[in-house]
């Protein structure tokens, strides 16, 4: 008997399959818009040879973790931004019936595979910033390096789903969810350095978008943080995103639970 999961994988392969066309042009248009974001790191450098203590080589492997990072939680449960429709529209209830997990039912029914390009993108850009940079390669220092990017993709994800859930108690909430997960991607793009005060500190640290791409990046560059945290700190990242996913975890199961038909 098959898998019901690939059941409904298959479904949506064979749909987007049938407008090969129209899903090369979503390709595309979605490779665009990881391109563009990258190219804002090099307007910024366009007018200073640093900003924020790193020049654009080092930065660049900040930009490359955080956006191969984001893309990889943006295709695997960014579609979660649905969430609120189909408990709008009642859809939800009957995913609900089905003897499966409601997480990955909805990952299943609309996993984007046209931000593919994205993710070529963002690895590419994280390619050419350890082509950019002279790094002191060690046996962690590389194992870091294949970690970032997922270890970022789960600490992202955790947000999409955390602001998913958002739809259990506020139907109305796409706008404040994407505040931390589009806008947490534009900050962790960038050292976070160039930030100050209580804004660096809210979320660079309390919310844990340092550990997305600034201290892992760090360890790897072999640069001291400018901010005082010791080296180890970017071997931390890992329990960062951990912790983010078991607070995700928490927050949707609690949803679910209070989730009540709209035929109730």
């Amino acid at each position: 008997m098959a898998n019901p999961y690939v059941v409904l994988l298959g479904a949506k392969l064979r749909s987007m399959a049938s407008y090969r066309a129209s899903f090369a042009m979503e390709l595309i248009t979605n490779a665009a818009g990881t391109v563009i974001d990258v190219a804002t790191v090099f307007v910024l450098f366009g007018a200073a040879t640093t900003i924020g203590e790193f020049s654009l080589a080092e930065a660049l492997m900040m930009t490359g973790i955080t956006s191969a990072g984001f893309v990889l939680a943006d295709m695997t449960v960014g579609n979660i931004d649905d969430l609120k429709r189909y408990v709008r529209t009642g859809t939800l209830d009957a995913v609900l019936v089905r003897p499966l997990g409601v997480l990955p039912q909805l990952i299943c029914m609309d996993l984007p595979i046209r931000k593919l390009m994205r993710l070529f993108v963002g690895i590419s850009v994280l390619v050419a910033a350890v082509a950019m940079n002279d790094i002191d390669w060690t046996p962690a220092r590389v194992l870091l390096l294949v970690i970032s990017p997922v270890t970022a993709g789960v600490f992202f994800g955790s947000l999409f789903v955390i602001a998913g859930s958002f739809s259990f108690w506020w139907v109305e909430s796409g706008e404040v969810g994407n505040g931390f997960t589009y806008g947490g991607r534009d900050f962790a793009s960038y050292p976070i350095t160039v930030y100050d005060g209580w804004f660096r500190t809210v979320f660079a640290y309390t919310l844990g978008f340092a550990f997305v791409a600034y201290q892992p990046a760090l360890v790897i560059l072999g640069r001291p943080d400018p901010l005082g945290l010791p080296a180890w700190a970017g071997y931390t990242a890992p329990l960062v995103a951990l912790a983010a996913a078991a607070i995700a975890g928490l927050v949707w199961r609690t949803g679910v639970r209070r989730y009540r038909s709209t035929g109730s």
